[in-house]
């Protein structure tokens, strides 16, 4: 007599539900199609309980969510984890971020922006003001600079242009040496202290720009501490005097390009230049001093500087014909400015071309008209006559550039103030 299932026990009641799906099994593969010898075995009535619970589907168990210490020693128990909202796994915290990418973020900004992002917090005002963002920066035409330019020095900046500025008061206690390599102030308006300050604290210059402002004798010493000079311009400078010119040409041996072009200069200092400039210029605009070089001073210049390749000795009223012979032995001369000599002939000036075989520019602006240029082009086929109306001498900016395009020595600043 049969039990009913409701009265077994669990042990028996897991056999016989365990049996019946042996017998469901038995069922399934004998509507299979025979598959050799084996398959025909399974066919028969009297297949072993074995063979059938080896040759059946493996059962499928359910998988264990979650398997931590609730699972040891065998228990398992089925466990389901919260899930993550889109948004909480998709958003990013800035402060998690590190610094090295936080300042590759803000090397992409430009400067007002990146000023607003130091005003955030702590940690990223001490970003926005690291080292390597403010390499080079721009300040040029920025009226009452003071504040913004003693905030720039103090980052440790390489590259400064600050052309056309005001600055009415700048205090740089506490700075020390700065890093500047490149400087352009010309044209700016602050004040003999300032100034002053500023060279006292550069000993790295190499390219530097102080066109148009009134120097002094202790900053033409500050300027004769920096011995990696290459490119000076010092163009209608003024308030400084021979001896320490002197003295900032000999520390400063190894300048390539120089203009100091219409100074307030006598005859003393336009001596001092030729006879104390470095060997190795290359470019040098002497430019506008009408009755104080003469023929001596050339020769002395030539004489000690063979190697120059540009040469602006316009409004040099002093000069004659006289001066060829002596400018023939440049023998790298490309460029020669001639502009308002007025005592050279222009009949005379043909004769350039055969003194000067590796000439190839020639300023004569002032001593021939319009209508003499043609035939004198057709004398000198190999030379560009009247091609170049402004110097480029020395100058950060020349004048020939657009002034949209804000270089620097042919670069441009990274980060620029603009009006």
């Amino acid at each position: 007599m049969e039990m009913p299932l409701d009265n077994m026990p669990l042990q028996e009641l897991s056999f016989v539900s365990l049996q019946g799906s042996m017998l469901s099994q038995q069922n399934t593969v004998h509507k299979r199609k025979s598959r050799g010898g084996l398959s025909q075995g399974l066919e028969s009535e009297c297949t072993p309980t074995e063979l059938t619970q080896q040759w059946s589907p493996r059962p499928k168990y359910q998988r264990v969510a979650s398997k931590g210490k609730e699972n040891e020693g065998n228990h398992f128990v089925l466990a389901r984890r919260p899930r993550k909202s889109e948004s909480a796994s998709a958003s990013i915290s800035w402060e998690r971020l590190p610094d090295e990418l936080l300042l590759r973020i803000f090397s992409c900004l430009p400067l007002h922006d990146l000023l607003r992002a130091s005003v955030v917090c702590k940690r990223w005002r001490c970003l926005a003001f690291d080292e390597s963002l403010w390499h080079s920066v721009d300040l040029e035409g920025l009226t009452d600079a003071g504040p913004a330019l003693q905030q720039v020095l103090r980052t440790g900046i390489c590259r400064l242009r600050c052309p056309h500025a005001f600055v009415e008061e700048l205090t740089l206690k506490g700075i020390g040496p700065l890093k500047i390599v490149e400087m352009d102030l010309s044209n700016s308006t602050l004040p003999l202290s300032a100034l002053e300050d500023i060279m006292d604290n550069c000993k790295l210059l190499q390219c530097l720009s102080l066109e148009g402002l009134q120097l002094s004798d202790n900053i033409m010493r500050c300027l004769a501490e920096n011995p990696n000079l290459l490119h000076l311009n010092l163009s209608t400078c003024s308030k400084f005097s021979a001896p320490a010119l002197a003295d900032m040409l000999n520390s400063c041996s190894r300048i390539k390009q120089l203009n100091i072009s219409w100074c307030s200069f006598d005859n003393d200092h336009v001596k001092s230049i030729a006879q104390n400039l470095s060997p190795t210029v290359t470019d040098l605009n002497l430019s506008g001093y009408r009755d104080s070089l003469t023929l001596d001073d050339l020769k002395v210049l030539v004489e000690r500087c063979p190697q120059i390749q540009t040469l602006d000795i316009s409004d040099s009223t002093l000069l004659t014909t006289d001066s060829f012979c002596v400018l023939k032995q440049l023998q790298h001369l490309q460029h020669l400015s001639l502009s308002r000599c007025y005592r050279i002939p222009l009949a005379a000036v043909t004769a350039l071309g055969k003194m000067c075989p590796a000439l190839h520019l020639l300023d004569i602006f002032g001593l021939a008209q319009d209508t003499q240029l043609p035939p004198l082009k057709k004398e000198m086929p190999q030379v560009s006559i009247n091609s170049r109306p402004f110097s480029s001498v020395a100058r950060p900016t020349p004048a020939s550039k657009m002034a949209a395009e804000h270089t620097m020595w042919n670069r441009t600043c990274r980060l620029r103030f603009r009006l």
